[in-house]
């Protein structure tokens, strides 16, 4: 009776290939798991845009990522990938979760929070990453250079959310704050503090 011999590697590449193969399986499905969250995201900041958009008063489009072009290539080839796997190789739809949920993020959701207008809206101000109400900021600064910024202090969430204003529409950006803090819709100094001898639309 003869008796094969296997080498020692044999019967343990199946097995690399299988934790490669799991490992990445998982790697995609924790990204799948991210780019949701992402898109999710982006999909209430529009639904909440559309609900404000009609308050505009000075508004304008904001400026495009880095990259962008090659970002938008990247959803192009995830698409096709989502494609190939669905449609050729007919996968399950679970098996291309991650390739779906980046795809959609490139393809779809990086255009769609660029329709976005930032600006001054009537209840607001829209910064670059959301929507702070007059009533919740606690401060602005001004920051000035090649790039005019205003930083808006969101007073409920601790955070200093960015804004970059053309310089375009620098002047009457701060005419329009200063007449929003005339009217008490700006308020950045409470009772307590309040000695009266303090104009808040010098702040601006």
């Amino acid at each position: 009776v003869s008796v094969a011999r296997l080498s020692p590697g044999a019967d343990r590449r199946p097995r690399v290939a299988m934790s490669i193969t799991s490992i990445l399986s998982t790697l995609l499905l924790v990204l799948g798991a991210g780019f949701l969250v992402a898109n999710a995201r982006v999909a209430w900041l529009w639904v909440k845009f559309r609900r404000v958009r009609s308050t505009a008063i000075l508004t304008w489009r904001g400026a495009k990522p880095p990259f962008y072009g090659l970002l938008m290539a990247l959803g192009v080839v995830l698409g096709v990938l989502v494609f190939f796997k669905l449609v050729i190789q007919q996968r399950p739809p679970t098996q291309v979760f991650g390739e779906g949920m980046m795809f959609l993020y490139y393809g779809y959701a990086i255009p769609l929070s660029m329709r976005i207008t930032r600006g001054f809206y009537g209840d607001g101000i829209w910064a670059d990453t959301g929507f702070v109400p007059y009533s919740k900021i606690g401060g602005l600064t001004w920051r000035e250079g090649d790039e005019i910024t205003l930083v808006v202090i969101d007073r409920m969430q601790h955070l200093a959310r960015r804004l970059a204003v053309p310089h375009k529409h620098y002047g009457e950006a701060r005419r329009l704050l200063r007449d929003k803090i005339a009217a008490h819709d700006l308020q950045f100094t409470g009772e307590a503090l309040d000695l009266g001898g303090h104009d808040e639309r010098e702040d601006v």
